[in-house]
């Protein structure tokens, strides 16, 4: 379980941005290069690309349009993607209009698919980079901002600084405190009068 885990997260940690291709408005990762670095990485990588059983044809269709099956195996792990034929504006392709080269380009955008969901490239279809996948290290806390009231040891230099500053608009100078501390409602309002005397 922990070379599954070592695996995606070694692959995760790639960084593809420079590899993307802009095609139309649509991003891709050159199936080229995912397939070079997962065999470089992992040289027992493979992929298969599944058959109908029925047409013995490496798409499967409902009479209508078609989709491919692709798997890809590290370390004894196989992914399946399946991955309607699509046009070049990603629109499902009739399947009396298909051609080879429609099923060949489904064929390795699923297989980059596939790949990505050993790791590689998955922030593609995230939309955004992923977060840290380690689970060595603790998740960060976050910093709790202490809540300023009459009571705090600050409130006296926060009321001097509502008074040395009345040329400043209120709301910014609640604004600049707010990045130490938590103001409740009523000790703004109590502020307030410190900054109108």
């Amino acid at each position: 379980m922990s070379e599954i885990k070592s695996t995606f997260k070694t692959l995760a940690s790639i960084n593809v941005k420079d590899k993307i291709e802009k095609k139309g408005r649509f991003d891709y990762l050159s199936w080229a290069y995912a397939w070079a670095i997962i065999k470089d990485k992992y040289s027992d990588a493979n992929r298969k690309v599944y058959e109908s059983e029925h047409t013995g044809l490496n798409y499967f269709t409902d009479g209508n349009t078609a989709y491919v099956k692709v798997g890809v195996t590290v370390g004894g792990v196989e992914h399946i993607d399946y991955l309607p034929i699509m046009n070049h504006q990603n629109k499902s392709v009739k399947i009396d209009a298909l051609t080879s080269f429609d099923v060949n380009k489904s064929i390795q955008r699923s297989m980059v698919k596939a790949i990505a969901m050993h790791g590689l490239g998955l922030s593609l279809w995230a939309g955004e980079d992923l977060v840290d996948v380690s689970e060595d290290r603790p998740p960060v806390k976050q910093a709790v901002k202490p809540m300023l009231k009459k009571t705090h040891g600050n409130w006296g230099d926060c009321v001097n600084y509502i008074k040395d500053n009345k040329s400043v608009p209120f709301a910014q100078l609640i604004k600049n405190l707010e990045v130490k501390f938590t103001i409740p409602t009523a000790n703004k309002k109590e502020l307030n009068s410190y900054y109108a005397n």
